[in-house]
């Protein structure tokens, strides 16, 4: 799979105080990796970062990728061989309310990092983390392919669709495939959508809404139960983000382009389905349809039927076939596996589990997914 392509490599991962950015350096750290984290504080309390004392295992910078000057003296000082790029703001909702730090973020946070990478001789890699919201969505059935137009009806997904915008405008000037022998970056962006996962708090998700709910003994109310979304663990596309750099480590330039990591068709549940299976795992909780409530800033169900509600999109789906063809990827957990895997993480962390245990749950889960995969 990986063999042994990032042992001992230096791995800057902006975002690694946030849910996948911490699983990420988590599955960089079994791998033997040495990982600079480069991260605002967590984004909620609790946090994975935090509950498994991702701290202790790697260099970790508190810093904003709005501010180039800091981010470029991380870059100097520590001389990162490979790049994840996962920071952002990542709400739609709150894209609404604060435009100008979603772009701020989104946008030059990106241009601010290519920036870096442009004057950091040891980069060799760099895997740029959007969002399959980047895309110019008009809710058709079937997948969107990495050469369809992006775009963006709310800010958040055109911030992200910027972001793709960018990072091809610097591949093609400044990292182009085809001079790839005399600047030697590899670079990708990626392209994933609702991921569910142990450790996860974050505002606007189904999932931690649902373990706010059950753990404070409520029942789990929830707006639009019919709402369909594909949902897949975290740990897929991770494990796409990881398979794309260790080809990019090998051929460079060859697979420097945009990627879609997406679960399948099958995998799409409504959200009261999921809610139901969740709670089944859990072994505790109760299910309840909520009447007409009140719009609320972070609906249960993600999307609400007032129409004074903003704007965000039904129906969207990636075409994976060029990661499925090319890479060899493919999504491991079914859904049933994603939810029971993630239950079993807050079932251990609300009974009691201290940093050590949470570690150990997360390392389990990362090495049984890399057993799987054999």
């Amino acid at each position: 799979m990986f063999k042994d392509l990032y042992k001992k490599k230096k791995v800057l991962v902006t975002g690694h105080t946030g849910f996948k950015g911490s699983w990420l350096s988590l599955w960089l750290k079994a791998l033997g990796a040495q990982i600079i984290g480069y991260s605002l504080e967590p984004p909620s309390r609790p946090n994975n970062f935090e509950a498994c004392g991702l701290q202790q295992q790697v260099i970790h910078i508190y810093g904003d990728v709005r501010d180039y000057e800091h981010l470029l003296a991380v870059f100097k000082e520590h001389k990162p061989d490979i790049v994840f790029h996962l920071a952002a703001q990542p709400l739609v909702r709150l894209s609404y309310k604060n435009p100008i730090l979603t772009y701020e973020t989104n946008v030059m946070g990106t241009v601010n990092l290519l920036e870096a990478v442009r004057a950091t001789d040891s980069v060799r890699v760099l895997v740029n983390v959007t969002s399959d919201k980047c895309y110019e969505n008009r809710e058709w059935v079937w997948g969107y392919r990495e050469n369809d137009p992006v775009g963006g009806y709310d800010p958040y997904s055109s911030s992200k669709g910027c972001a793709e915008l960018v990072t091809a405008a610097y591949r093609q000037s400044f990292f182009s495939p085809e001079r790839y022998e005399d600047h030697g970056v590899a670079l990708s962006s990626v392209r994933a959508g609702n991921v569910i996962g142990g450790g996860d708090w974050g505002a606007d998700r189904l999932i931690p809404d649902c373990v706010t709910a059950i753990s404070e003994n409520r029942p789990v109310l929830v707006r639009n139960p019919n709402a369909i979304r594909p949902w897949q663990h975290v740990l897929d596309p991770l494990y796409g983000y990881l398979l794309l750099g260790a080809f990019m480590v090998q051929s460079g330039a060859d697979y420097a382009s945009a990627w879609n990591f997406g679960p399948s068709d099958s995998e799409v549940l409504t959200v009261e389905e999921v809610v139901k299976r969740f709670i089944q795992y859990w072994g505790k909780g109760t299910f309840a349809r909520s009447p007409n409530p009140p719009f609320r800033e972070s609906p249960l169900s993600a999307i609400s039927d007032s129409p004074a509600s903003l704007h965000e999109a039904h129906l969207l789906k990636l075409d994976c076939s060029k990661a499925h063809n090319l890479l060899g990827w493919i999504p491991l957990y079914r859904i049933e596996q994603a939810l029971k895997e993630t239950a079993e993480w807050y079932r251990l962390f609300y009974s009691g589990a201290g940093k050590e245990e949470i570690y150990q749950e997360n390392r389990r889960q990362i090495l049984e997914y890399m057993e799987n995969l054999r």
